[in-house]
């Protein structure tokens, strides 16, 4: 069995998608033990409640640094095992204690085909731009800004101007092949 950790900031339909993944075997013999969460009002919370996740939720002005509440994040990644940290729309940049312990376990979904649109409103930034293929990226973290490896992408065409609808495409996109990039980072040779 492994063991999956999800950070996330907001809605969590991406932690949702790779909990019930787990949960009907669409991610073979995996479980997701950890929502990480720095925002005590984000609505993934009470997701990972229905769903018996235990959560850490912080708020980094408690913390003296990144670094004392990325050990913290870490002595509990390390008590439950963790194989795999995923993160679903967490709004922090991963710094260096995280990365010292779990470079090369830790992926990230990005609205956007990288390397183009990086940062936190790829979506936006693509539909401004007038792209007409859009897309999504699943990649390893390291200490830039999106730009570690690819594991893989999935683009489609969209020539409206609705940026709703763009985004409910996008997290369509997301919610399928997150689950893909799971099952080939666990059970694919590297």
């Amino acid at each position: 069995m492994k063991n999956i950790a999800v950070f996330a900031s907001g809605s969590g339909t991406n932690f949702e998608a790779i909990v019930s993944a787990c949960e009907n075997g669409k991610i073979k013999d995996a479980k997701v033990l950890l929502m990480v969460c720095d925002k005590k009002d984000a609505f993934v919370i009470t997701r990972a409640k229905n769903h018996n996740v235990e959560q850490f939720v912080f708020n980094a002005k408690d913390y003296s640094s990144k670094e004392e509440f990325e050990t913290v994040i870490v002595k509990k990644l390390d008590e439950l095992k963790i194989d795999l940290v995923c993160l679903a729309g967490y709004m922090r940049y991963i710094g260096k204690v995280l990365l010292d312990n779990y470079e090369g376990r830790i992926i990230n979904i990005h609205p956007a085909l990288l390397p183009s649109f990086k940062g936190a409103h790829g979506i936006q930034d693509a539909s401004n731009y007038g792209v007409k293929v859009f897309g999504v990226t699943v990649h390893y973290v390291d200490s830039g800004v999106d730009s570690g490896k690819i594991i893989m992408q999935r683009g489609f065409e969209y020539y409206g101007d609705d940026i709703e609808e763009l985004e409910a495409k996008i997290h369509d996109v997301e919610h399928v092949l997150y689950i893909e990039a799971i099952n080939k980072f666990l059970y694919e040779v590297k």
